[in-house]
């Protein structure tokens, strides 16, 4: 490919609103081009990254059994009404009415989709297990867009469904899915960290999320000490530890003036306690009304907890005004007097037995010595964090920052029942099979290979996702010498690299410049050494190594380079490749006979 007759757009200066490297980098290599909040255009130097990445994710997908579709991106709004996901999803989905005023979604996922269609090609127990499995766009209207591609509001995304005759047959498959993960994060160079995750309004019971170590990562992972456990922080169970004996101030069971302090620093400030000893309640508004929770004084809570809790129902807190009708006094409440018609939660870290400091349910003043009966309903619902206890009991946690490329999960029976997949077992008995669900972002992944693989200069590109393994860059004054320089780039494609000649009538400095903004894996320069000795300079981009190669061993050294060692130089060259390289001055007069400039 020429350099002359390809797209290049590279920028010399970042926007503003690029604060992460994948997307400073991504539009400053001319990768994409923004549209508009979370849209990006794909120009044809991220194209073919982008291709690399979903071929490789096509290539293990096949290599693990699973079979090819397209399936269309508009999905009738009865099909998420029927998995019961049409509310649960929120507002991130996209919904539209056609003309005959019929709702349609713009799918974020197509779970409906792909178990409807399998209903009526599923009848037998000899068709499972299948996995089925498409690259296609995906919509999501984020709230707040950002990070260029890592979180958009349009995707491409691989997802993947299988359907089994029972759970040994799914714990097969999903564990054959595992190891295609690895292998496509591996290929692209990625070091990822499988980690336990929440199901989240896909449903099921297990899931695991790829991640990929990232300072600039949106999830919080923790690990604990001793490596046994691995999970996102919205999964973590929180384990609570002995938070010490209770002072006397807060076994004593009075009344205490606390005025003016109604959140748990004020009060633990004022009366000189550690918020540990205090059980703080939080009042939130549902679709099915009004949940008081009680968590101890020192934790935050987990959103995706308190959704589970609440049974996938989306939530918020509610406003003075609302607690104040249902005779609560925002900032002072407690377990008492609490209204029939409120649910009531309590986090396993507040003790059944154990004595509290907690709202007396009267402005300035708080209660000690209560002790909560184990009468309200349990769960999990706190934010576990750094230093908490592995849930494995091997050590403490630590938090690392990361980028979520992959999931996977167990789904269960939930859309095969929801749509009524059933299929006939050995003894011609309906069986309702089992499924299993996984999802690859390829825009993020290609995002996330960039995150880890950078400079101050531009993109440090793996061979395997980079859009050209090779760049030849031209420094030529004559005809004769772009024909030499022209039958390196022959044989270089004749022999199966993928290598973009930069022919351009640009200056050498912006030629290398844009290189290393780009990031090829090898730069090979053909410029006056090589026309005076004969010997092409190679650069490593990864390590900066710099080579010397002549045309004869090239494509063993570039094969070397980008793991093609076992390509062969031609038999024979072309008769200009094999002609000596000029001497100075024959190149001054050539130069002067063909009328070319000096680029």
């Amino acid at each position: 490919m020429r350099a002359s007759r390809f797209l290049i757009h590279t920028l010399r200066d970042t926007p503003a609103d690029a604060v992460i490297a994948s997307h400073r980098w991504m539009l400053r290599a001319g990768l994409i081009g923004k549209l508009g909040s979370g849209l990006y255009h794909l120009l044809p130097m991220g194209l073919r990254a982008f291709r690399k990445v979903e071929n490789i994710i096509r290539d293990e997908m096949n290599r693990a059994g699973a079979v090819e579709f397209i399936l269309p991106v508009l999905i009738p709004g009865e099909l998420w009404e029927k998995s019961g996901r049409w509310k649960t999803m929120g507002k991130e989905m996209f919904r539209l009415q056609d003309r005959h005023e019929t709702w349609n979604v713009l799918g974020p996922t197509h779970e409906e989709s792909f178990t409807e269609l399998m209903k009526g090609i599923l009848k037998s127990y000899r068709d499972l297990p299948v996995t089925v499995y498409q690259i296609h766009t995906k919509f999501r209207d984020e709230i707040r867009p950002r990070f260029g591609v890592m979180r958009s509001r349009e995707f491409v995304m691989k997802d993947a469904y299988s359907f089994h005759k029972d759970q040994a047959s799914l714990e097969e498959t999903y564990q054959r899915m595992r190891t295609a993960y690895r292998n496509i994060f591996s290929r692209l160079g990625l070091e990822t960290i499988p980690v336990q995750a929440d199901t989240g309004t896909m449903g099921g019971s297990a899931s695991e999320e790829f991640m990929v170590p990232s300072e600039v990562g949106e999830e919080t992972l923790l690990i604990s000490e001793g490596g046994k456990y691995q999970s996102n922080q919205e999964k973590t169970p929180f384990v609570p530890g002995d938070p010490g004996e209770s002072p006397v101030l807060v076994i004593e069971k009075k009344k205490l003036h606390t005025p003016g302090a109604s959140t748990i620093e004020d009060v633990a400030r004022l009366l000189g306690v550690d918020s540990v000893h205090f059980a703080k309640a939080l009042l939130f508004q549902t679709e099915a009304g009004p949940a008081l929770v009680f968590i101890r004084g020192d934790r935050q809570i987990n959103e995706v907890k308190l959704k589970n809790a609440l049974d996938g129902m989306d939530f918020r807190p509610a406003s003075e005004a609302e607690a104040t009708a249902l005779g609560f006094v925002p900032g002072f409440m407690g377990p008492g007097n609490i209204p029939a018609d409120v649910r009531v939660i309590r986090d396993p870290s507040i003790k059944p037995g154990r004595p509290y400091i907690v709202g007396a349910g009267e402005r300035d003043y708080h209660e000690s010595g209560v002790v909560f009966a184990d009468s309200f309903t349990e769960k999990d619902v706190a934010l576990a964090i750094a230093g908490d206890l592995s849930p494995m009991g091997d050590g403490t946690l630590r938090a690392v920052k990361g980028i979520e490329v992959g999931h996977i999960f167990q789904l269960g029976n939930k859309y095969s029942k929801a749509f009524n997949v059933s299929v006939l077992d050995e003894t011609g008995r309906p069986l309702i099979p089992t499924m299993g669900c996984y999802g690859i972002g390829v825009q993020r992944t290609l995002a996330a290979v960039i995150e880890q693989n950078h400079d101050e200069k531009g993109i440090k590109w793996p061979v395997s996702a980079s859009p050209f393994e090779v760049v030849l860059v031209s420094i030529t004054r004559s005809d004769e010498e772009i024909a030499l320089v022209e039958s390196i780039h022959t044989e270089l494609e004749s022999a199966g690299v993928d290598v973009l000649w930069d022919d351009r009538d640009l200056r050498p400095g912006v030629k290398f410049a844009d290189a290393e903004v780009i990031g090829y894996p090898v730069r090979i320069t053909a410029g006056k050494n090589f026309f005076e000795s004969g010997k092409l300079e190679i650069q490593v981009r990864a390590t900066g190594e710099t080579l010397e190669s002549t045309p004869q061993d090239l494509l063993e050294v570039v094969g070397r380079l980008i793991g093609k060692s076992g390509q062969k130089p031609a038999e024979k060259r072309q008769a200009k490749a094999e002609s000596p390289p000029k001497k100075s001055s024959e190149k001054a007069s050539a130069g002067k006979k063909s009328g070319t400039k000096k680029k």
